[in-house]
């Protein structure tokens, strides 16, 4: 199987869009911190957030891009898979911050990479010398970044960061082939739908009282709502039509250096020499992409060779 060439502008469209987005989702976890310092449980953390931004985003559709409402049922399934995968990594991922430092959470969630190449090698697509080189790069300075020292670790809460992480790659892969020609904002919208009625089916399941929230509470939920769940899934869908599903993730290891600067000016975290050598070496393997072809799988070419059903069915 050929790589997809794409032309020099939409390669550049991709990754500017990418590291947009990787922009804001490294401010999730602060918030997701600032959340629980104002006594927000985990899933009800999680249920106001996605909720909060389903409606928003239905709200701002049916006022001004009523023309990404409409969608074929085959693609809205697809976007179901995303947003189920999705929702439970969520689920997963704050359960996780809530047990764990969130160095040490970032470490593990940004890990997801190696999960997207596992999919990908599943199903016979190739993987790149320099992809390797850039993983492997990145993968050094994610562990350099979140160095910490000796500490005591709760594996309950490391469980749920690497289960996260999995599903998160789960639900890129899957949008790269099934939704690839599909508008983004469309994706998104029912993306986030979906995980929105996931959540709030888990948050109904869970059984823990609901309590007020503060307003710190709710300023940590809309900065949540805002920055690393609108805007950054509707650049990161945008992203991934232009590059793909291993490019993407790997563009996305930028956001645990993006989350510990803003951890740096925010809440006062300083970075010893290690962590600061680390987020070069990230930044070594983000630049490394102007020089690699492109790793996208056109849908045609999944279909005609049956790979993708293998691993769906």
């Amino acid at each position: 199987m050929q790589d997809q060439v794409l032309d020099k502008k939409t390669r550049v469209r991709g990754i500017l869009l990418t590291l947009a987005s990787t922009i804001f989702f490294g401010m999730a976890p602060i918030f997701g911190k600032l959340a629980y310092r104002a006594q927000v449980m985990p899933f009800t953390l999680v249920m106001l957030r996605t909720v909060g931004a389903a409606t928003i985003l239905w709200l701002v559709y049916l006022l001004f891009w009523r023309d990404a409402i409409p969608i074929d049922w085959r693609n809205l399934m697809g976007c179901v898979g995303m947003g189920v995968a999705n929702g439970l990594g969520s689920l997963l991922y704050y359960s996780g911050l809530g047990r764990i430092d969130a160095s040490l959470a970032q470490l593990l969630y940004t890990l997801y990479p190696i999960w997207v190449f596992i999919f990908l090698i599943a199903a016979g697509h190739h993987i790149s010398t320099m992809s390797l080189v850039r993983l492997g790069l990145a993968l050094v300075g994610v562990v350099a970044l979140t160095y910490t020292g000796a500490q005591d670790v709760d594996w309950l809460g490391v469980m749920l960061l690497i289960s996260s992480g999995a599903l998160y790659a789960w639900h890129l892969v899957l949008g790269q082939w099934t939704l690839a020609d599909v508008d983004s904002r469309s994706v998104t919208l029912y993306v986030l739908t979906t995980m929105a009625v996931v959540v709030s089916v888990a948050r109904l399941l869970n059984g823990a009282p609901w309590t007020p929230v503060s307003a710190e509470g709710w300023l940590a939920v809309f900065g949540l709502t805002l920055f690393p769940t609108i805007l950054a899934r509707l650049l990161m869908f945008a992203g991934l039509q232009s590059l793909g599903g291993a490019q993407t993730s790997l563009l996305g290891l930028a956001e645990l250096l993006v989350a510990l600067l803003v951890a740096f000016f925010w809440l006062g975290e300083r970075l010893m020499l290690v962590q600061w050598l680390g987020g070069l070496l990230l930044v070594a393997s983000v630049m490394l992409g102007r020089r690699e072809s492109d790793l996208a799988v056109s849908l045609k070419e999944l279909l005609d060779e049956g790979r993708w059903r293998e691993l769906v069915e």
